[in-house]
């Protein structure tokens, strides 16, 4: 994920690849990302939180204690975005001091291809500038929606987890391509396509999914046929139990972390 930051921020012109700094626990990665983008790399985190203005935490919410507790003191006065998972705002004030503002980013796996969609909360502190320069870091990767903290649960189990939802439902859709007599690879492409075209719909016309689903359903066609049995078999309701119940898990992962 943070590969795919650095990236965005280069493509978008977000900040000239000199003025990135690179570090990880596996020093091949930084060095491999640095010479591809032409950034520089740290030979400790603390030396680069303390040259850097904006430090972004991509680390599994397990380490993210470990890495932030030594780095207490080159934090002050700087902003850190955090995209550790479950690890609350006033958990990080806890480590970092009150002297560092935070922001929390919940992203997810399209930031890779720059069609990301991302949702971000401010702790005390952050400025306008901060809040601006958060934007462009997760806006050259899609998209960036500033939300409360309390929010991030619910965006977590929608768009943090929603790829896989979708991943499943493309899968299924060629599945159901094959089944009716057509070659997997067509079928697969035909699924993936569609999905996207769909997608692209909703954010061309800015028509709801209802109505645009509406304009493809004919009475007694084939399309009404396909939705009646999506309906029997409990499609709806099952998404939306998915997104609660993926939202649930990320309360009970922020509690076991606090």
């Amino acid at each position: 994920m943070g590969s795919a930051l650095a990236r965005g921020v280069v493509a978008g012109d977000v900040c000239l690849p000199g003025d990135i700094g690179l570090y990880d626990t596996e020093s091949r990665v930084a060095r491999e990302l640095a010479e591809a983008l032409g950034a520089s790399v740290a030979a400790a985190a603390p030396a680069l939180a303390a040259q850097s203005d904006v430090i972004v935490l991509c680390v599994k919410p397990k380490d993210a204690a470990g890495v932030l507790s030594p780095l207490r003191r080159e934090l002050d006065g700087k902003l850190l975005v955090s995209i550790a998972a479950g690890i609350s705002i006033a958990s990080m004030q806890s480590a970092v001091g009150a002297g560092c503002r935070i922001v929390r980013v919940m992203p997810n796996t399209p930031v890779m291809v720059g069609k990301g969609a991302s949702a971000y909360a401010c702790g005390g502190g952050v400025t306008a500038t901060d809040t601006d320069n958060v934007q462009k870091i997760f806006g050259s990767a899609g998209r960036a929606f500033r939300v409360e903290e309390g929010m991030l649960d619910a965006v977590t189990g929608l768009s943090g987890s929603g790829p896989a939802y979708v991943y499943l439902f493309i899968e299924a859709l060629a599945e159901g391509g094959v089944a009716a007599g057509l070659p997997r690879e067509l079928a697969l492409a035909l699924a993936v396509q569609t999905v996207s075209g769909a997608a692209e719909m909703v954010e061309a016309t800015k028509m709801s999914p209802a109505q645009l689903r509406d304009m493809v359903t004919s009475p007694g066609g084939t399309t009404v046929e396909g939705l009646a049995a999506l309906d029997r078999a409990g499609f709806a309701a099952a998404v939306k139990d998915a997104v609660v119940a993926a939202a649930k898990r990320s309360e009970e992962l922020g509690r076991s972390n606090a």
